[in-house]
């Protein structure tokens, strides 16, 4: 049988061409149902304050870094979105006194326009924003060195290389509308993925490169960074691939409520915890990775209850 057409955006594929019995039972789920979804490699945790939550992923950073030696280089993957995290790590860098020289770390992903990354002048650009909120805050003794700090290009060669020989503790990410990880969005439903999303097995093959961002995902990103103004969110990025998501040794997805909703967070907890992966719901392939887990601030988790405003 063919699938749905997604209502938000016929020409690409997304949570809305899925099942409608998987959707139905995900908006059902109880926060208790969140949890209980905890199994072997995905573990669901709440937190009950944000200045918990928060601290929590900025810990992350700190206890992964905590185990780099000149022998073995050990680094954090990281995003933005959120952000909240970053000067906790710088103050608590500075606090303890930990020595970054040997530690590493990996932007995500970067806006593309025009076959270029953005310069870090660009109001929404992450390399700057990782350095205003964490790196440039960091006692000059303490620093990472810049040979350590690894941003994707549009040749991504160089970023693909400098994950051998490095040990990724961990990956953090948000979750977006469009259920991704990084910028890794659904495709577009055209050529060979007209009738089809890509099997699970064929989006797991595919490394750093530039994406075409789904409607969604522009929209969200106008909303949670821009003001609401779409015209200044670029449609492409480069982005950190399946290939070295599974080079970490953890993913650690942040959930506060701000960036997807009650819904969407219901969903793939749903399709991970379940072992439901689709590549129209790219979170959902975390489903086939060995050690995932999903952080929820409990005030930010609402209920896909019907309310009219």
């Amino acid at each position: 049988m063919s699938r749905a057409i997604s209502k938000i955006a016929p020409d690409w594929w997304d949570y809305m061409t899925l099942d409608k019995d998987i959707l139905d039972d995900a908006a059902k789920l109880t926060p208790e149902d969140m949890l209980g979804l905890s199994r072997e490699g995905f573990k669901v945790v709440f937190y009950d304050s944000l200045e918990e939550f928060y601290c929590a992923e900025a810990l992350e950073y700190i206890e992964a870094w905590q185990q780099s030696t000149p022998d073995n280089p050990v680094g954090v993957c990281g995003p933005i979105g959120p952000t909240e995290q970053l000067p906790l790590v710088a103050r608590i860098v500075n606090s303890i006194g930990l020595n970054l020289g040997d530690s590493h770390f990996w932007g995500m992903d970067e806006w593309v326009i025009d076959g270029k990354v953005v310069p870090e002048d660009h109001p929404l650009s992450f390399e700057r924003t990782n350095h205003e909120l964490c790196f440039d805050r960091i006692r000059p003794e303490l620093a990472m060195p810049d040979t350590h700090q690894h941003h994707p290009g549009v040749d991504p060669s160089e970023y693909i290389a400098s994950w051998e020989g490095v040990r990724c503790a961990v990956m953090q990410g948000g979750q977006g509308d469009v259920k991704h990880w990084a910028f890794n969005d659904p495709f577009k439903r055209e050529g060979e993925y007209k009738d089809n999303p890509p099997t699970p097995e064929q989006y797991l093959q595919l490394s750093t490169r530039i994406v075409d961002l789904h409607p969604a995902t522009i929209m969200q990103n106008a909303r949670t960074s821009g003001g609401g103004k779409v015209d200044i969110v670029p449609s492409r990025a480069v982005t950190v691939g399946p290939v070295q998501t599974w080079k970490a040794e953890k993913v650690s997805i942040w959930q506060a409520g701000a960036h997807d909703n009650p819904f969407g967070q219901r969903l793939t907890t749903l399709m991970i915890g379940k072992k439901i992966p689709d590549s129209a719901v790219p979170m959902s392939l975390l489903a086939l990775h060995p050690n995932v887990q999903f952080n929820f601030y409990r005030g930010g988790i609402g209920t896909c209850e019907v309310e009219m405003h």
